[in-house]
């Protein structure tokens, strides 16, 4: 990451989303200090000696966006391909995702399965460039769920042990059964992880397990959530079918990942219950392309040709009742170049408005970092972003962040100026 010396830096004559409000505060004067937004004020309200100051010329400035679905790891678009990668592939991959992602606009992600303490601790110390991670280890699931990469000839002991936390796949631990689940959740949780991922229901990327069926039995689900709730953490659970989505926030999971196939009165359930979803939109549109179907055994292409019919009704279910609709994008492989046409894509069926607060104050909550990230507030951690456009206006305007953002600040430094 590109740094600078300056104590106090000074963004002058901007007009501020705050991360949630409907409407601009303008011609305003937005004070970083020691890495923290001190004070917003009338622009030229006060003199600042020894200040940089950067003229934003009535740009936008707003906070650094949130994806709240990331693969660190995940190197290859078909993903059993991954787990046979040799590790030091997989993190050069993963250097180069963070990297970009900041170039996005994104200084804050959450990993879903795979990143790690080792990663965390690399981007803490300086020796990677990328945004802050949330991570929460390895994703835990049944045999022949959706973190069960296996074929269905392979062995027993082909990259995975029941119950241990061990072996050699990078992405996910089979747990089959309360106690085996809740040893699962300790261990990843020992290694410092946010929260604890759940498969329960089938994905597009295993090949043996349907994707419309729940994977989980209640108390299994049950035994990952008291863990996780006892040290003030929460699970995320991956489910597209609705059902799933449903008996997972029943049982206590805070994180619905996908949720495609979601009905209106599974919405309004979810709502109601103070759950959050993650949409994943762009993923699914950029694996239909050509280059990206040809590298998947037909069992995935076949599931994302049924998934790609849900998607986007399923956004708008959720938005039409009044879910609280974080941001994610799952990519894989090449394909983490696409990440900001997510914008563009959820633009399809939703206000502009809502998509920027799922990217900003929505995740920030789901993260339980109110108040710190995702917003521009003083005492806010100083991750912001200065766009060339009013993306209330056009929210595609993010969909181009390298032709667009003129400034990228991370922790108070600078990683982009080009103003």
């Amino acid at each position: 990451m590109t740094t600078t010396t300056t104590t106090t830096v000074v963004f002058r004559n901007a007009r501020v989303f705050d991360g949630h409000s409907p409407e601009l505060r303008e011609d305003c004067d937005v004070v970083v200090e020691g890495g923290v937004v001190r004070t917003i004020s009338p622009s030229r309200n006060a003199a600042f000696a020894d200040a940089e100051i950067v003229e934003c010329g009535g740009r936008v400035l707003m906070p650094g966006m949130i994806d709240a679905h990331v693969h660190v790891y995940a190197a290859d678009v078909n993903l059993p391909r991954v787990t046979h990668l040799p590790r030091t592939y997989t993190a050069h991959y993963a250097s180069q995702l963070l990297s970009d992602c900041l170039d996005h606009g994104f200084t804050t992600i959450r990993d879903v399965g795979g990143g790690d303490v080792g990663l965390a601790n690399a981007l803490r110390d300086g020796l990677v460039r990328g945004p802050r991670l949330f991570y929460g280890g390895r994703i835990i699931s049944q045999t022949g769920g959706h973190g069960d990469m296996r074929a269905g000839d392979a062995d027993l002991d082909d990259h995975v042990t029941h119950g241990c936390a061990c072996h050699d796949d990078i992405f996910s631990v089979i747990a089959d059964g309360p106690d085996a689940v809740r040893a699962a959740a300790r261990e990843e949780l020992r290694r410092g992880a946010s929260h604890i991922k759940l498969m329960a229901s089938g994905g597009m990327a295993s090949p043996t397990d349907p994707l419309e069926f729940s994977q989980y039995s209640d108390d299994e689900i049950r035994a990952a959530v008291d863990e996780a709730t006892r040290v003030g953490k929460y699970v995320a659970a991956h489910c597209h079918p609705d059902e799933s989505i449903r008996r997972c926030v029943a049982l206590g999971v805070r994180s619905i990942e996908h949720a495609s196939m979601i009905t209106d009165d599974t919405a309004r359930f979810v709502a109601e219950h103070g759950a959050f979803t993650v949409p994943t939109m762009v993923i699914i549109f950029s694996l239909l392309e050509k280059d990206s179907r040809d590298r998947l055994p037909k069992a995935s292409v076949d599931k994302l040709v049924s998934l790609s019919k849900h998607m986007l009704a399923g956004l708008e279910t959720m938005h039409r009742n009044g879910v609280d609709i974080g941001f994610g994008t799952d990519l894989l492989g090449h394909l983490r170049k696409d990440q900001p046409l997510e914008f563009e894509i959820r633009s399809r069926v939703l206000p502009a408005l809502d998509i920027l607060r799922s990217a900003c104050s929505v995740n920030a909550r789901l993260l339980g970092q109110e108040g710190r990230i995702g917003c521009v507030a003083e005492g806010a951690l100083a991750d912001l972003l200065v766009v060339d456009g009013n993306p209330l206006d056009d929210i595609r305007l993010l969909s181009r962040p390298r032709e667009t953002l003129s400034v990228v600040m991370a922790r108070g430094e600078f990683v982009r100026r080009s103003i």
